[in-house]
């Protein structure tokens, strides 16, 4: 045989791997809203640029009919390419090919980039689309899988890992993306669960759609599996880009710096308007944020989740920071369970990937009741306190209104690390709030007035006077500074120049222990 015969040999067989389940399976994937697996890496990464690997690795399995099964490329597509120029390697499961099946080799082209990825110091992102583990494959499927659990769990915070959900993820396969750090899902066509519904209808009789078990809204709004939720795959891909933008490529990088067409000088007097000066008025955070950073640079993470919080990357100067804030038109901004879980796993991502934090404060405390207390608050709560307190990258704080008790050290206090501490002049900062403390502290003179409302309200504002704003703390050395609130962004953007060259050791360990 020639060499152009070989050559030609040689398109054939990629062209035939390349075309996955055939014609008909591509066009019911078309049908069901989907795009391929080629089709999704095309739209992710920049044009032109993937590369791909280990296109002709074959199963060795022969039990169950597999002997003469066809399994092109063996129902992923794994490689590398770029994003805005940037290196990353990725896998994209074929839904086309045995239901995007998980098999031994399926599970070794993955581990190859996965590999990869970890020895260069790039970000790994991974798009499922699998019915699960290969059953005609038994236990060397189920050994795949903890192959990719093992290296997703050695690759967390060194280098970011993100996970994509178009089609199904069930039962084992629904690990991989928890570990990572970041999970998008697509609305109609995204679905992740540990049991399908036949099974729970099976156990308990209860009867459920997948879409309400597992559709990209309940893992987005209700379990916070999820961090982003697209109506497209093409916005999904979109986001993904964008989110890439934000973080570093390892953790022995910083995340890229951009050139700032937004004034580090630009005062922010509207900010005067959006926050009442009010403690029991509402307002949204977000509308801080926006007037704080970089014009247009805040990417929100787990928008839809416990939303009395509000996390997400922006940039001072171009400079990438991750911002931790109360969002009082939520619960008033309460710090519960959920809030904290939320909280304390972004913190530990910036952390790990040398992101400086940013926290903007004003919250009344935990949220009380039997529902948080039975919930296990007092341990997830500590899980915010214990993210804080190991985080060494810059730490800057704002109190924006109220900071009161246990919630005024969980959000960054200069106790836990916080390298400045800035405070607004509305700033309420005390154990508790002034009525709270007012009824406790007051309550015989209070039951003894002529008129004890009238006596209430004077104790009230007895005490907000006296203890109930930034001076006292401020005189303790634990704020730095009353800012004017026009000046907000100035002080933050100097603080965060001042920082960057911050260096913290800890005491050498294997690992610490969060209250998990």
């Amino acid at each position: 045989m020639s060499t152009n015969e070989k050559i030609r040999q040689l398109q054939e067989k990629k062209e035939k791997i390349r075309i996955g389940g055939g014609q008909k399976g591509i066009e019911k994937q078309h049908t069901n809203g989907k795009y391929t697996a080629r089709e999704r890496i095309d739209m992710l990464l920049d044009p032109d640029s993937f590369q791909e690997l280990s296109m002709f690795v074959a199963n060795r399995s022969t039990d169950l009919g597999m002997a003469d099964k066809e399994v092109p490329g063996e129902g992923v597509v794994v490689g590398y390419g770029t994003i805005n120029n940037r290196l990353v390697y990725v896998f994209s499961q074929d839904f086309t090919v045995m239901g995007g099946s998980l098999g031994e080799a399926h599970a070794q082209k993955i581990v190859k980039v996965m590999d990869l990825a970890l020895k260069n110091g790039a970000p790994l992102i991974g798009v499922n689309d699998s019915g699960g583990a290969r059953i005609q494959e038994g236990v060397d499927a189920l050994n795949g899988y903890g192959n990719i659990f093992f290296r997703n769990t050695i690759s967390s915070g060194v280098i970011p890992q993100i996970s994509v959900i178009l089609g199904p993820s069930a039962g084992g396969a629904v690990y991989s993306p928890a570990i990572t750090d970041f999970i998008f899902m697509v609305n109609g066509i995204s679905k992740m669960f540990i049991t399908g519904p036949s099974v729970i209808k099976a156990v308990t009789g209860e009867e459920i759609s997948d879409e309400a078990l597992g559709g990209a809204v309940t893992h987005n709004r209700l379990s916070g599996n999820a961090h982003f939720m697209a109506q497209t795959e093409e916005e999904c891909f979109a986001m993904i880009r964008a989110l890439i933008d934000y973080i570093p490529s390892n953790n022995q990088e910083e995340a890229p710096r951009y050139e700032n067409l937004d004034s580090p000088g630009r005062k922010t007097p509207e900010l005067m308007d959006i926050v009442p000066a009010g403690a029991k008025q509402a307002y949204d955070m977000l509308d801080v944020i926006h007037s704080i950073v970089d014009a247009d640079s805040f990417m929100e993470v787990h928008p839809h989740y416990a939303e009395n919080i509000t996390v997400g990357f922006g940039r001072l100067n171009g400079r990438t920071i991750g911002i931790i804030a109360n969002n009082p038109k939520f619960i008033a901004g309460c710090l519960d369970i959920n809030a904290s879980d939320k909280a304390a796993r972004f913190i530990r991502f910036c952390d790990a990937f040398n992101i400086p934090l940013l926290t903007l404060v004003d919250t009344p405390g935990y949220l009380p009741g039997t529902e948080q207390e039975y919930g296990g608050i007092i341990r997830h709560g500590a899980k915010l306190l214990y993210a804080y307190s190991e985080a060494t990258v810059p730490k800057m704080t704002l109190i924006v209104r109220k900071a009161y008790g246990g919630a005024y050290l969980g959000m960054c206090s200069q106790s836990l690390g916080a390298d400045i501490v800035y405070a607004w002049p509305i700033a309420e900062i005390a154990v508790m709030g002034p009525e709270g403390a007012a009824n406790i502290i007051y309550r015989k003179e209070i039951a003894k007035a002529a008129n004890p409302e009238e006596e209430r309200q004077a104790k009230i504002d007895e005490y907000r006077n006296q203890f109930s704003n930034p001076y006292v703390a401020a005189s303790r050395g634990m704020i730095d500074d009353v800012i004017d609130i026009a000046d907000t962004r100035i002080a933050l953007v100097n603080a965060l120049e001042m920082l960057q060259n911050k260096r913290e050791h800890r005491p050498p360990k294997k690992h610490g222990n969060i209250p998990l």
